[in-house]
């Protein structure tokens, strides 16, 4: 055989890469481990710090709409750091609403959707091999079109001439058009249907690795099916119901399209909080100030995450 191959894994010099890597003290675990560190680094922590140097900043008439947190003076650094935009988030009822509003209505949305995605996992993960691609495929064929797209075909749904009620009082169950859009349950509605996939794939991922001996087992000892779907199935998947649950529960507290354009005038969530602060309003430091905050209440979930994922691999 050729050592053409041989020659081109070579740099220059006769040197292997992983050579080269060695020399600077990288190895091949440290560069798989750098790339999505580098990745993290550069679109979430960098622009992380921007938001928190914007929230200790001051409000101003200018481009960009704020005052620099440091400036140089006489050759000494002056550093200003504004925390009252924190404390106005406390001492204004509004952001405090908003808070509490978007946690209930994502940790609503995201019960519903354990409800209506655990059995679909189940049934995919029960369902012959070959039918199995066909039903994840089914899963995840809304992706293949917009979300804003989808998102705007649930109006066409749930406005007051739409499909769901003019079929309603075409067979005569109500008589007059059910309120549905600009309403809380729209946007329920959206948030289940637009995240189900979220649930379904990691809870699949798990029940399909389920050992079926554990089944037979129970149903040896005289369980009934539901004793042994409560004391077996439920509690061996309960990696998959965490996983997907925080899946489905972050994205949906700072969502913002589908409150704009399924909620009404009354759905108050953080995101249409940030987007009117931000654009409307132009108050860079609060928004920024509004976001911090945010971030640092959906740590929580996902610390509790990663303990019930630490316990689980301990107990294994």
């Amino acid at each position: 055989m050729s050592d053409t191959s041989t020659s081109n894994s070579r740099l220059p010099g006769g040197r292997t890469l992983g050579k080269l890597l060695q020399r600077f003290g990288v190895g091949s675990r440290g560069l798989v481990i750098a790339i999505p560190v580098l990745w993290l680094l550069v679109f979430f922590l960098i622009p992380f710090l921007v938001v928190a140097k914007i929230s200790l900043s001051e409000a101003a008439i200018a481009r960009p709409p704020y005052m620099p947190i440091w400036e140089w003076s006489g050759g000494f650094l002056n550093i200003n750091l504004n925390f009252g935009n924190y404390l106005f988030l406390f001492e204004d009822p509004l952001y405090l609403s908003a808070y509490i509003e978007s946690i209930k209505i994502a940790a609503i949305a995201t019960l519903v959707t354990l409800l209506i995605g655990y059995p679909m996992a189940y049934l995919i993960a029960r369902s012959a091999p070959d039918k199995r691609n066909i039903l994840l495929m089914l899963v995840i064929l809304p992706f293949w079109t917009s979300f804003l797209l989808r998102v705007y075909a649930w109006i066409g749904f749930l406005k007051g001439n739409g499909i769901i009620n003019n079929f309603l009082l075409k067979i005569g169950i109500i008589n007059e058009p059910l309120i549905m859009l600009q309403t809380d349950f729209a946007v329920y509605v959206g948030i289940v249907y637009t995240y189900l996939p979220f649930m379904i794939l990691p809870l699949f991922a798990n029940l399909v690795k389920l050992d079926g001996s554990y089944l037979e087992a129970s149903a040896d000892l005289g369980a009934r099916p539901v004793t042994t779907f409560f004391t077996v199935t439920l509690p061996l998947s309960s990696s998959g119901i965490i996983a997907g649950c925080m899946l489905v529960f972050i994205p949906a507290v700072g969502e913002f399209v589908i409150p704009a354009l399924l909620g009404g005038p009354d759905t108050l969530m953080i995101g249409r909080v940030l987007w009117n602060e931000f654009f409307s309003n132009r108050d860079w430091p609060i928004a920024s100030a509004v976001a911090i905050v945010m971030l640092v209440v959906l740590v929580i979930p996902i610390m509790l995450l990663r303990k019930a994922q630490a316990a689980e691999a301990g107990a294994n």
